[in-house]
C-alpha cells in the first residue's frame, strides 16, 4: 500500500498530464498489450486497488461483487468507445473516480449494496470507454480488451488482498491514509482535466 503512496505522490511530484493518462502512442494489438496498458495509468491503477480495497471493507458479497461487475460493466463502456459513441467529459468521470473511491476507501463508507454497485457500474463505464475509445485503428479490439479486463481483475484483486492484510488497527490506519492520498491524487487529476480542457 505504500507503495501506492508513493506512486501517487511521485505522479503529483512529476507533474505527468492527466489528459494523457490512456496514451496508447506506439501500441501494439494483442493480449499482453492490452494486459499492460491499465498498468501505465496511474489513474486506472489507483481507481481499480481502491474498488478492491473498498469491496474488503463491504465485506460480502461486495468483496467479490464489485471486483466481478466492474471489469463486466467496464469491457461494454469498451466497446462503445471502439465504436465511437460518445461520452460526454468520459475523462472527467475517470479523474472523479479515482477521487471518490479514494474517499471511500478513506472513510471505509458503508454503503447499500445496490448503490456501490451503481457507483462502481458509472465509473467502469467511463474507464472502459476511454481505453475502448483511444484504442489504436489497427489494434485487435477483442484480444486488446481481454487483456486489459484481465489486469483491471488483478488490480481488483490485489486491493483486496490489501484490504484483508489490513485487518488490526494499524492496518486500518495505513487503508485511511492511502485512501487519503489516492483522493488527494484523483484531485490532480481532476485539475489537469480542468486545465488541459
Amino acid at each position: 500500500m505504500l507503495a501506492l503512496i508513493a506512486a501517487a505522490l511521485m505522479a503529483l511530484r512529476l507533474g505527468a498530464s492527466p489528459a494523457l493518462a490512456h496514451v496508447t502512442v506506439g501500441m501494439g494489438s494483442g493480449i499482453t498489450d492490452g494486459f499492460l496498458h491499465p498498468l501505465t495509468g496511474l489513474d486506472h491503477l489507483l481507481a481499480m486497488v481502491s474498488v478492491g480495497i473498498w469491496g474488503a471493507e463491504l465485506g460480502a458479497p461486495a468483496i467479490w461483487l464489485l471486483p466481478i461487475v466492474f471489469p463486466l460493466i467496464m469491457a461494454l463502456g469498451a466497446a462503445l468507445g471502439v465504436a465511437g459513441m460518445p461520452l460526454p467529459a468520459g475523462e472527467l468521470i475517470v479523474a472523479v473516480s479515482v477521487v471518490v473511491l479514494g474517499a471511500l476507501v478513506a472513510s471505509a463508507q458503508r454503503l447499500a449494496l445496490w448503490a456501490a454497485l451503481a457507483i462502481v457500474g458509472v465509473f467502469a463505464v467511463a474507464h472502459g470507454h476511454a481505453h475502448g475509445a483511444e484504442l489504436p485503428h489497427a489494434a485487435d479490439a477483442l484480444a486488446f480488451t481481454v487483456g486489459f479486463v484481465l489486469a483491471t481483475g488483478m488490480l481488483h484483486l490485489a486491493g483486496i488482498v490489501i484490504g484483508l492484510l489490513a485487518g488490526g488497527p494499524a492496518g486500518a490506519v495505513v487503508i485511511r491514509v492511502s485512501g487519503c492520498a489516492i483522493a488527494i491524487a484523483g484531485c490532480y487529476f481532476v485539475y489537469g482535466y480542468a486545465w488541459a480542457a
